[in-house]
């Protein structure tokens, strides 16, 4: 069987699996995902197995001991896989929602409800665990998912959805096999074939860095729900409380600088910058944040520190485009509201960005200017997140406008359909 054949048999049995997913009560996908979380515990021997294989492959082939750590699945891991299988499981049923309800002046009733989206496929990079928590989360919803790993990762992978799968079918006979599927082969051209089936495939999430989401993108014919990168942004206004604006600075830099939601730039108006940058900078220097600044804010930074281009540097036009998740950040002096708000639109990546005030008249007009997923008055941008927004689960961050938007779980893993309930009438 060659690659195509073998790509559109696999987006065909996800077709099916996803009409008998569709079938299938609350209750009977919460047993499942519960006998799921149980057989990975039991089955934690033998997953770490196979995963000992991908670390081998991964040391031969050069991943980095950060690589390497994302890819190790060790007994608190697996058990984390559990836990999250279990949450998922308490969480409501997105499917079967009334949305709107109408009655027209005919008497024709019509109600909108959330319905699965149909067949997912989920690409991603290395970490493992998110074959549990993609595969759990499409199941929940009634999705039928294709997950498509690192080639690093295949054997962890395929046990993880083996195990899965057999526990499902234990739990509940309708449980459909091929409701959780890994691509097979570590072909690079498995994926533009696959995202080419559109009379299958409804929908394509990739998780991973701006390249892998890009090279998806271009190449799908299914829609795409994505977001290249996060450069985020917190602006301290003229008229916010300092004390706080620091701790916000701080915490939405350095509390854990490679996720998508941390800062890389930090904007403060002109009449505050004197007195705000020289501590915030000291404060930063302590954790070898590495600060590339506009003329204003290069000459405050080297008064609080001295002149360090280790540490300190002129920032560069690329720069305030730039995705660091690192100990580096971009800091410029900016005069109001509304010219922090238009570095934002143009420098920004529709993620997270948030305003430090006590002035309302401030906040709404940058939470009303701001175009992106998630606005912040007075909070850290590390909020994004599905846990933190009470989801409960996260299958990602959409930066995309239409459809899903910020962090996704399960409502954002469903669409809806149109009921019409009649008595026999009919349209003049």
């Amino acid at each position: 069987m060659n690659l195509n054949e073998q790509m559109t048999r696999l987006a065909k049995q996800a077709r099916a699996a996803s009409r008998e997913l569709a079938k299938l009560t609350p209750a009977e996908k919460n047993a499942c995902l519960l006998a799921m979380a149980t057989a990975l515990e039991q089955n934690a021997t033998a997953i770490q197995e196979a995963n000992a294989l991908d670390m081998e492959f991964g040391a031969k082939h050069g991943l980095s001991s950060a690589m390497l750590d994302r890819l190790r699945l060790d007994d608190k891991r697996i058990a984390g896989m559990a836990k999250g299988l279990r949450e998922v499981a308490v969480l409501a049923d997105p499917v079967g929602r009334i949305l709107d309800e109408r009655t027209r002046p005919n008497g024709l009733k019509l109600q909108k409800i959330s319905t699965p989206i149909g067949v997912v496929v989920i690409i991603y990079e290395s970490r493992p665990n998110v074959t549990a928590d993609a595969a759990s989360l499409c199941f929940k919803s009634g999705n039928a998912t294709i997950l498509r790993g690192g080639k690093e990762a295949l054997h962890s992978n395929q046990i993880i959805a083996k195990t899965m799968i057999e526990a499902g079918q234990i739990a509940h006979q309708g449980f459909p096999e091929h409701a959780i599927q890994v691509v097979p082969t570590p072909d690079r051209e498995a994926i533009p074939i696959l995202l080419s089936l559109t009379q299958y495939v409804d929908l394509c999430m990739p998780r991973g860095g701006e390249s892998l989401i890009r090279a998806v993108a271009d190449c799908s014919k299914v829609p795409v729900i994505k977001h290249y990168k996060g450069v985020c942004h917190v602006f301290v206004d003229a008229d916010a409380d300092l004390r706080m604006a620091e701790e916000i600075v701080f915490n939405a830099k350095c509390q854990r600088p490679g996720v998508c939601n941390a800062m890389e730039t930090l904007l403060v108006d002109r009449t505050v910058a004197e007195k705000f940058l020289p501590p915030m900078v000291l404060r930063l220097a302590g954790k070898k944040v590495e600060l590339r600044c506009d003329a204003v804010s290069l000459g405050l930074a080297q008064s609080a520190i001295g002149n360090r281009p280790s540490a300190i540097k002129p920032a560069a036009e690329q720069d305030w485009f730039t995705e660091y998740n690192d100990y580096i950040l971009n800091v410029r002096v900016v005069d109001g509201v509304q010219a922090a708000i238009d570095h934002i639109n143009f420098y920004g990546s529709a993620h997270s960005d948030s305003i430090v005030t006590r002035n309302e008249a401030h906040a709404k007009q940058f939470l009303a200017g701001v175009d992106s997923a998630a606005v912040y008055w007075n909070a850290s941008t590390r909020f994004t997140d599905g846990g933190e927004f009470g989801m409960g689960a996260e299958i990602g961050i959409s930066t995309d406008k239409i459809g899903a938007r910020g962090p996704m779980g399960l409502d954002e893993l469903t669409s809806y359909k149109w009921l019409g309930f009649g008595n026999g009438q009919i349209r003049s």
